[in-house]
């Protein structure tokens, strides 16, 4: 069974905790070019090894000649979170459970103050300023450290500008209503496109943002208990 890290930012940490997220778009990598558009679908046979499990680009619906994109995630696979993250006396913490990235004058991570703090509440005799936290970034964390785990219940590809509303939903964007009780489809998608164009670096909005419609993986995925590698 294969156990594989995923990476997430804090909102989308936070979106997953909330039972809001289920579902993420990734790039494909590398993208088809302009002439195979069609999706002809994964590979599931082939005399060549390298291409089975690879999704296939080709020019029409018989293929003629075929590009390959080989999928990070599939089906089943157990993956762990990679996010934001500190350790204080051999405990691990998370941005996503923070308001601030401070903690008060003498405060601990784990919302206590140590015994050497004299005077708390209102001391003055220890620390006399806010103590910035120093987080970690999310691609340095440990499995060990890892809390939240996901098992992949399916994985497809889509154009980008394909998502619907409810779909946008999954992927932990806003839900905004109309007067009538009804979803605001536009709104709600509009929420998404904030949140994927902030994953882009912005050298490569014009490649990969949403304007620019790509190819990405649909990866579908629920939460799990954590899994051991067999």
């Amino acid at each position: 069974m294969p156990i594989k890290p995923i990476l997430f930012n804090t909102e989308m940490v936070r979106a997953i905790l909330d039972g809001r997220k289920s579902c993420t778009r990734r790039l494909v990598k590398p993208q088809p070019d302009e002439k195979h558009t069609y999706p002809l679908g994964f590979v599931t046979d082939s005399t060549e090894k390298k291409e089975v499990g690879c999704f296939g680009f080709g020019i029409g619906e018989y293929g003629g000649s075929i590009q390959y994109a080989k999928p990070q995630y599939h089906t089943d696979d157990v993956l762990y979170i990679r996010e934001t993250w500190t350790e204080e006396c051999g405990k691990y913490y998370y941005r996503a459970d923070y308001d601030s990235d401070y903690l008060d004058p003498c405060e601990t991570l784990s919302g206590g103050y140590p015994a050497s703090c004299r005077n708390h509440p209102g001391c003055d005799g220890c620390m006399a300023t806010s103590t910035r936290i120093h987080w970690h970034p999310s691609i340095h964390m440990p499995k060990e450290a890892a809390r939240i785990w996901l098992r992949v219940t399916d994985v497809r590809v889509e154009r980008l500008q394909e998502i619907t509303a409810e779909s946008a939903l999954t992927e932990g964007a806003d839900k905004y209503i109309h007067a009538n009780g009804t979803l605001n489809e536009d709104q709600t998608i509009t929420s998404f496109i904030g949140i994927w164009n902030s994953t882009i670096k912005k050298s490569d909005i014009d490649r990969y943002g949403w304007d620019a419609n790509p190819w990405v993986w649909v990866i579908e995925f629920e939460r799990c208990e954590k899994q051991e590698e067999i």
